[in-house]
Order: C-alpha cells, then structure tokens, then sequence
C-alpha cells in the first residue's frame, strides 16, 4: 500500500516528468494551432487576396524552403563530424566547411534575392488604371479620393473599395511625417514620405474586406491607423462609387435634423466637409457618406450610433495625440442628436 501511495504521488520524479510532458506537449500544440490561425484572416500575407500578395507569398515559401536547405546542410555536416570515428584528411575539413558553410549558402540566397529583387518592378509600376486613386497619410488618419476620366472627384477617408481582378494604382503622399501603406492580404508595403509621391499597383483576386494599417511609427496613436479595403464585383464597385459622388443625403428623422443644425452650430464644418450642406472644412476626413463606412477612427470604432457618440465625447480617449477636439460638455439629448445625424449619412 505504501510503495502504491508512493508511486501515485504527485511529488515523486515520474510524476513530474509526467506533468513536465504534458506541459511541453500542450505548449507545442497550442504554438502549433497559434501558427495556423496566423496564416489566413483579413491581415495575413499567408492568405493573399491580391496579385501582389500572391507573389510575395509565393517568394516567402521559397526563402522558407532555401532556409531549410542551408540549415539541413549545415547539420549533416555537424552529424557527420560528430559521429565519424576516425581523424578526417588534412583536405577535408576545409572542403566541408567550404562547400558545405560558404558555397551552398551563396548560391541559395543569392539566387533567392535575385529573384526577390526581380518582384519589385512589377509590384510597384503603374499601369493604366480607372479610377485613380489618392491616398494621403495623416497624424492619423487616412485621406483617400478617387478621380475619375470624366472629371468626378469623390473623396473618401480610412476606407477603400476596389473592384476585383482589376488593377488600382494608388498614388501616395504624406502630409506631416512619414507614413507606411500595407495591405498584407493584397500587397507589399510602401513608404508614404513628406513632399514624395510614392506609387503601389493593387489587383485583388477575390472579393472580402481586408485590413490594412500603418507599418512606420508615425506618433501617439500608430496603432490606432488602420483601415478597410473592400473587393466587390465590378458592378457593385461602379454603384458605389456613382453614390459617393453624391452630396449628403438629407436628415431622415427630426433627430438626425437636430443633430445636422448642431454640427453646423458648434463649427464642426470649419474642420470637415459634407457635401451638400455649409460645412466646408478640410482639416479632418470628409464626412458626406461617413455612415456607410465600415469602421470610423481609421478602424478604431464601428459606424453605429453608440461608436459616433463615443467619439464626439472623447476622441482623445479613443485616440492619444487626435487633433480633434472632444464635446462631452453637450447635453446627452444634443450628443445623441450628432451621432444619428452622423450614422444616418449612408
């Protein structure tokens, strides 16, 4: 009974080997369940959504395989000193190491950056392109507006829609430091530099809506500088646009136009546009359609009453280092009135 008591505690060596076991088992296989989520999602470079995407992925998997590569070199060539039981010619440490450390892995990775650096023209190089498209990095949000052949200008802000299978050039520009565009799922990324036009060829290969965000330290809030790219169908796209170059749709309730006679009332149109109405300023994102967006605060909130009413009151809160100014010194009756104005502007 003793030696059973013994050898079923807890404490003893088997038991914690056994516990130690289980631990590292569970480890590995949650890494390994972490490194599949990893590969797919709206923000993934392993589940690309674009040309570009696809050829970077594609490059990745290759740089993988030529890692292993040199690695399983360089460990044969460890096992293979390690186990030999005689003392190896004068000749042959020198070729192993040689061959097997400096040759190999010349040839694989140069090869390997040839092929990387043969990928940039095409990712990069404009093409012709309908409608083009502007995109503009702020401390920090993103300006966006689409020029079309005949002479429609539609602004936008923190949101792109694309149609699929045809490519968009985006032509980039920052307005106070540097900033870095990148959709993981339909492209690489680039630079967006003060006084610098930079260029990105997207073509999506498949509908979704994707992240995309801001990859250089732009300030306070770089992590809150997101945005969404939306693929449609052709049609669709066509549809979406022809609204956006539409003014402002008109309050559809007495709230909403309590809510309309506020925003111009307390000078929100001296820092943003709505098409349509007096407010003309062009200090923050133009908000003619801003209920019909996906996401507000560069992807920081949804579009839903509750989400505007939370940023009208503390933006700061929301958003360290904002510009804008917060109004939670409104009434609660005149707060809600901005924000269904605000949401209703589909």
């Amino acid at each position: 009974m003793t030696r059973f008591a013994l050898s079923s505690s807890p404490d003893t060596a088997s038991g914690r080997r056994r516990r130690a076991t289980i631990r590292a088992t569970d480890l590995a296989l949650l890494a390994g369940v972490a490194a599949l989520v990893a590969c797919a999602g709206p923000q993934s470079a392993l589940d690309p959504a674009g040309r570009g995407a696809e050829r970077i992925a594609e490059l990745f998997w290759w740089m993988t395989a030529g890692t292993v590569v040199v690695w399983a070199a360089v460990m044969a060539l460890a096992f293979y000193v390690s186990t030999r039981r005689r003392e190896p010619g004068p000749r042959a440490p020198g070729v192993l190491i040689v061959g097997g450390g400096v040759v190999l892995p010349v040839l694989v990775l140069t090869a390997l950056l040839i092929w990387g650096l043969a990928l940039l023209p095409s990712l990069l190089a404009g093409v012709d392109a309908e409608p083009t498209l502007f995109v503009t990095g702020r401390q920090f949000w993103w300006e966006v507006v689409y020029r079309t052949s005949d002479g429609r200008v539609v602004p936008l802000a923190n949101e792109l829609r694309l149609p699929v299978g045809r490519p968009a050039v985006l032509q980039l520009d920052s307005h106070d430091v540097i900033h870095s565009l990148w959709i993981p799922a339909l492209a690489g990324k680039v630079d967006m530099i003060p006084g610098r036009v930079t260029r990105l060829t997207l073509e999506p290969s498949r509908t979704g809506v994707f992240r995309g965000l801001c990859a250089e330290y732009c300030g306070l809030s770089h992590a809150h500088m997101a945005f969404v790219v939306a693929v449609t169908e052709e049609h669709e796209f066509a549809e979406w646009l022809a609204h956006q170059a539409e003014p402002a749709s008109a309050p559809a309730s007495p709230l909403a136009a309590r809510g309309q006679e506020l925003l111009l009332a307390h000078g929100c149109g001296a820092c943003h546009t709505i098409r349509g109405t007096l407010a003309d300023g062009d200090v923050g994102p133009d908000l003619t359609h801003v209920g019909g967006r996906l996401s507000i605060a560069a992807g920081t909130l949804s579009s839903d009453p509750r989400a505007f009413q939370r940023w009208i009151e503390a933006p700061e809160q929301v958003k360290p280092g904002v510009h804008m100014p917060a109004f939670a010194m409104l009434p609660q009756a005149d707060r809600e009135a901005l924000a269904a104005y605000l949401e209703g502007l589909k």
